[in-house]
């Protein structure tokens, strides 16, 4: 195939394209193990669970025995490595999910320790650590909050969670990095954290931001000690095809608690109709492990090329990842923003569309997003987004195919260059 019979892409960036995807070689063929692995345990959770026609047809009003809500938390929790789950399209978002999930296991009194550094700027209204008093926050509801800050490379401070988790009904993790240059966790840290925690105090709940991590390795945190793990359908647990919803998995009385607060106490995950979406997030999931695999291989094209163009790009090539994201320094504003004026040019939808720095509600700077999506905030699909502040840095993700991802990430550099802010 000719890409340039379709997009006005520069033939030495194509030859420098081409160069990029031989260096990542090695990564693909790892990811495309893992997707192998992953691909087949979700299959053999729909098989155990006899997912039939009648599972897709959904329910209305209260939605009492509904087969198909039933029998997708539980190919949730087989794929997942858990005893439950709770999925749900009332979700709305993943922070949605990730509150429903803090107010169903703590209460007054309780302490809330995060073990990876101060969490995603969405849920600082949730914790009260900015916003009005009053409004509702774990804080306005006597939660109180603490963090061990990350060593200065970005991984956990084993040591200080050991020391520092005593008495905290709930240590949180977040796997994936927000709006830094740390690395996303691995397995290999999440257990490590698992083991420091149940060192300094058993009988903690150790509860995962699993969002942007699903299928990346071949275990999930429930398998590696924690307790409860909370991810978006319009992530990699969607793979683009769910429209909207969460789920909440892990030890089985706790997500009890947690569908107490989604509906209410004394009916959790018995009610809740679930109109027409029971087949999408069922079609969604099965297609996760292959999705996730694509947006992959779109994040180590992007590190590679962006790397033979002189950029930083984190991870890199070679290393682990601990989930789908890339980020990439680009140094200044004006890269910045063509980068995502490019990516939004290499989109299904909207590319007609130029994205520019707004006031977004629940961040604290200007945020430029580029998201072509079908569904919209949908991050499995190729996005791009970063807060234009030090080190102007964006963080992009996403790609439901490889050559859609591919194309995207050659416009962003291609918008660069003829901007004059790159030369080949």
């Amino acid at each position: 195939m000719n890409i340039k019979d379709f997009f006005n892409i520069d033939d030495r960036l194509l030859e420098i394209a081409y160069a990029a995807e031989q260096d990542a070689n090695a990564d693909f063929e790892y990811i495309d193990q893992t997707a192998a692995y992953n691909g087949a345990k979700v299959l053999s959770a729909f098989q155990k669970n006899r997912i039939s026609e009648p599972c897709f047809y959904g329910s209305t009003g209260y939605g009492y025995g509904d087969i198909g809500r039933e029998a997708l938390d539980r190919v949730f929790a087989d794929a997942l490595g858990a005893e439950d789950a709770l999925v749900r399209h009332n979700f709305v978002s993943g922070t949605h999910a990730l509150t429903v999930a803090l107010f169903g296991i703590l209460r007054t009194g309780d302490k809330m320790i995060s073990l990876t550094g101060k969490p995603y700027d969405t849920l600082e209204e949730v914790l009260g650590l900015s916003g009005e008093a009053g409004n509702g926050s774990l804080r306005d509801y006597g939660v109180e909050y603490d963090q061990v800050d990350l060593l200065p490379d970005g991984t956990p401070d084993y040591a200080a969670i050991e020391n520092s988790v005593k008495g905290a009904k709930v240590a949180y993790i977040q796997r994936s990095r927000g709006y830094s240059l740390r690395p996303a966790y691995t397995m290999e840290h999440i257990r490590k954290m698992t083991e420091a925690v149940r060192r300094g105090d058993p009988d903690a709940i150790i509860v995962v931001d699993n969002c942007y991590g699903e299928f990346v390795e071949k275990t999930e945190p429930v398998q590696n000690g924690a307790d409860l793990i909370i991810g978006s359908l319009i992530k990699n647990a969607g793979s683009g095809i769910a429209r909207t919803g969460g789920y909440i998995a892990g030890k089985k009385e706790l997500v009890e608690k947690c569908a107490f607060r989604l509906t209410c106490i004394g009916m959790g995950k018995e009610v809740g109709c679930t109109l027409d979406m029971n087949r999408e997030m069922f079609l969604g999931f099965f297609h996760a492990p292959e999705c996730v695999a694509n947006a992959l291989k779109t994040s180590v094209f992007a590190a590679a090329l962006f790397s033979r163009l002189g950029f930083k790009c984190s991870p890199g090539l070679r290393e682990k990842r601990g989930d789908i994201v890339e980020a990439i320094c680009l140094e200044n504003s004006d890269n910045l923003i063509a980068f995502c004026q490019g990516i939004q040019s290499g989109s299904p939808i909207d590319a007609h569309v130029i994205p520019e720095p707004w006031d977004m509600p629940g961040y604290t700077s200007k945020v430029i997003m580029a998201a072509g999506a079908f569904t919209m905030g949908a991050s499995i699909e190729l996005s791009a987004d970063a807060p234009l502040r030090e080190p102007y840095a964006v963080w992009m993700q996403g790609g439901v195919t490889y050559i859609s991802g591919k194309i995207g990430v050659l416009m962003a550099a291609q918008k660069m260059f003829e901007k004059g802010l790159i030369s080949f």
